[in-house]
């Protein structure tokens, strides 16, 4: 699953360049140019990451960061934030607000590709490194096996991209449908109904079946009315 990264940007010209070269660096983009469309990409699908320009037609980005922050299903989504104001307090506003990064315009696409893979490794390991490791579960994204316990579980291909995006986000809550949309893909039509099946059939295996008589702790939350996270506490 590659990145997603969501750019907010008005200036068509820049927009353009912005999504040719991350697309050319291996991730999905997204372009949004007006802020008070956010909102509505946010909910067709959640980013990995978000390039948010400060100076922006309806929602400032200074205003859409805040709000970013006091939603708990964005709030540690990363953001970083471009501009042309380049003083200090200006800086120190952003970061107020919650942005993880701040790059003044203009600026180099090879150094804004450096800055989201650096802030991608902080925040989301597994899109980074070969391996993840949760809690007594390990997930390897290279020979594609996981195990907890050091006792190897037998899942199927969809279990193991669901347990895959959930490991890589812990914390975060997602619906059925951002599940449907980030695993099974955009363009495939399923019921939503079919989540809850291979929630079920991931948590069976997450026990180990048979192996181990004892109860280990299902890692898997669900929020009633909300969906499901990998438990950031586990």
């Amino acid at each position: 699953m590659r990145v997603s990264i969501l750019v907010i940007e008005d200036e068509e010209a820049l927009g353009i360049l912005l999504v040719y070269n991350l697309q050319e660096a291996g991730f999905e983009i997204r372009l949004c140019n007006h802020g008070d469309q956010v909102g509505i990409y946010i909910a067709e699908k959640l980013p990995d990451l978000i390039l948010l320009d400060w100076m922006l037609p309806g929602q400032s980005g200074i205003e859409i960061c805040k709000s970013l922050r006091n939603n708990p299903n964005t709030r540690n989504i990363p953001v970083i934030m471009t501009t042309a104001r380049g003083a200090e307090d200006e800086k120190l506003r952003g970061f107020d607000v919650g942005a993880d990064d701040y790059l003044v315009k203009p600026f180099s696409m090879k150094e804004l590709i450096a800055r989201i893979k650096a802030l991608l490794k902080r925040t989301i390991p597994a899109t980074m490194n070969d391996e993840i490791k949760l809690g007594d579960i390990i997930l390897n994204n290279q020979n594609l096996r996981v195990s907890r316990a050091d006792i190897e579980l037998d899942l199927g291909p969809t279990e193991f991209k669901l347990l895959q995006f959930l490991m890589q986000k812990p914390g975060r809550v997602f619906n059925r449908e951002q599940l449907l949309d980030n695993v099974w893909g955009q363009d495939v039509y399923v019921d939503e109904r079919t989540v809850d099946v291979h929630i079920g059939r991931l948590r069976k295996s997450l026990q180990l079946n048979k192996n181990n008589p004892d109860k280990l702790a299902d890692p898997i939350r669900t929020i009633r009315g909300a969906g499901y996270s990998f438990d950031d506490k586990f």
